[in-house]
């Protein structure tokens, strides 16, 4: 499995992105898939995920309700719309897949994107 994520950019304070993740292989409506943060200096954090079958999400309570995490099998892509971005939101952000295992839990993604750097100004 090869992921890639792309959208990072330098936003405002406020303003929106939206990541994408695009992955290969054949099964990827079978894979759960997560997006995770690291912040300059600071561990890896889990952000937000999405289930394989009926789209489950689940998010990190430091995005929830501004951040939004689907899924378009049809693409074999995963999407992370960012909203109201605060300057703490600034990191690289991974995508990554657990396959068909539901995790929130970083040791638990086998697979990883390269990182897309967002950056937030105050």
């Amino acid at each position: 499995v090869q992921l890639h994520a792309s959208g990072g950019g330098l936003v405002q304070a406020g303003g929106s992105l939206r990541l994408s993740c695009a992955a290969s292989g054949r099964s990827f409506s079978r894979y759960n898939m997560g997006w995770f943060r690291q912040a300059p200096g600071k561990e890896r954090v889990f952000v937000a995920a999405i289930s394989w079958g009926f789209g489950s999400t689940y998010s990190a309570e430091i995005v929830k309700g501004r951040f939004t995490i689907s899924r378009d099998n049809t693409k074999n892509t995963v999407y992370l719309q960012m909203n109201n971005l605060k300057f703490e939101d600034t990191a690289v952000y991974y995508c990554a897949t657990s396959g068909n295992k539901w995790s929130i839990r970083e040791m638990d993604y086998d697979y990883w994107g390269q990182g897309t750097l967002v950056t937030v100004s105050s």
